[in-house]
């Protein structure tokens, strides 16, 4: 009987493993909302709700825009860190030759953000 309660807890165990895998991956993304038109690159985004999506880490980033499941504007960034979380999610705007631009975006309760690199982004992919 004690070996049976042992199988059955391995087994839980083993199946929460690729959970936890998942759950890391949702690190690599956060949500933010811009209330006026904004640049990204040579792609405008619309007032309303993003999500970013990346892959790398430091200086070496690849990201995504997604507006629902379509990706609106790819980019280059880095990620840095700040020495305290962001009490919310937040978009840091520079103003351009076009208006108005995405500089950086934080997310809440994390110490790093993300800052885009103007020079290699590119439209909807």
């Amino acid at each position: 009987m004690r070996s049976v309660k042992y199988v059955l807890l391995l087994t839980g165990v083993a199946l929460l493993l690729p959970l936890s895998a998942l759950a890391k991956d949702s690190g690599n993304e956060g949500k933010f909302t811009v209330s006026e038109p904004v640049q990204v690159g040579s792609t405008q985004l619309k007032p309303g709700d993003y999500k970013v999506q990346w892959d790398g880490s430091g200086d070496a980033v690849q990201v995504k825009i997604l507006q629902g499941k379509k990706t609106v504007a790819t980019s280059s960034g880095k990620i840095v860190s700040h020495d305290q979380p962001a009490p919310y999610d937040s978009v840091i705007l520079k103003d351009g030759a076009g208006g108005k631009a995405i500089n950086e975006i934080d997310f809440g309760k994390r110490k790093e953000a993300l800052v885009l690199t103007d020079a290699t982004m590119n439209a909807g992919q």
